[in-house]
């Protein structure tokens, strides 16, 4: 018997967002217990965070809720996933959820959203996995983001290739089908040999465009 996917939920912990969030976070929830797979996700009960893990609690899924101990009343700790783990911080909380997800899917949310896909963006630019990430732009939410995003690539402070590593999908069975069908990329170096070469042969450590 193959092991279910786990599959890591960003979202916002708000519950003041408009209901067209909601709407996508619940068909998500439902779709992914549908199809057998397992929420791994911040723990708590209010916002996206709990219409995702509630719907995949009322459609017969499994939930792994990851929750510190000092956000445990604020985000409402979810006692009714199948697994709740209290940890001592943030850190750790993010590091037992990438541990323990085969894929990444992102809601829209806010700081903390961010920050947990990129540093799971930037462990696969780097080659520390070879995961799918996929970014659920509803309503349009992250689309500054990206544009955002596509400056760094014009600009060179991102390598085109490195943006094909974060799928964009517009609907929850976009998302999921695209971790079903996955196939890990080819690991493109940060730095690539030619520029490694370049520094080597300048050798005087100087930086292009610092004088």
């Amino acid at each position: 018997m193959h092991k279910p996917i786990h599959i890591a939920v960003y979202c916002a912990s708000s519950n003041s967002i408009a209901p067209k969030y909601f709407e996508v976070a619940t068909e998500l929830g439902e779709m992914m217990a549908k199809r057998g797979t397992v929420l791994v996700y911040g723990g708590g009960r209010i916002g996206l965070m709990g219409a995702v893990s509630q719907a995949v609690v009322k459609n017969g899924g499994s939930v792994i809720g990851v929750i510190p101990y000092f956000l445990e009343r604020i985000e409402i700790g979810n006692h009714d996933a199948g697994e709740l783990i209290l940890t001592d911080g943030m850190r750790e909380r993010k590091a037992i959820m990438e541990e323990r997800a085969d894929a990444f899917i992102t809601l829209p949310g806010g700081f903390g959203t961010l920050e947990e896909i990129f540093e799971i963006l930037t462990g696969g630019q780097l080659g520390v996995h070879q995961k799918p990430m996929v970014l659920v732009n509803t309503n349009g939410y992250y689309n500054h983001l990206l544009a955002q995003l596509q400056l760094g690539v014009e600009e060179h402070f991102i390598k085109a290739v490195h943006m094909d590593l974060l799928h964009v999908a517009n609907t929850p069975q976009e998302a999921l089908d695209y971790i079903f069908n996955y196939q890990p990329h080819q690991h493109i170096d940060k730095v690539t040999e030619d520029e490694l070469k370049s520094l080597k042969k300048n050798g005087n450590g100087e930086v292009p465009g610092s004088e």
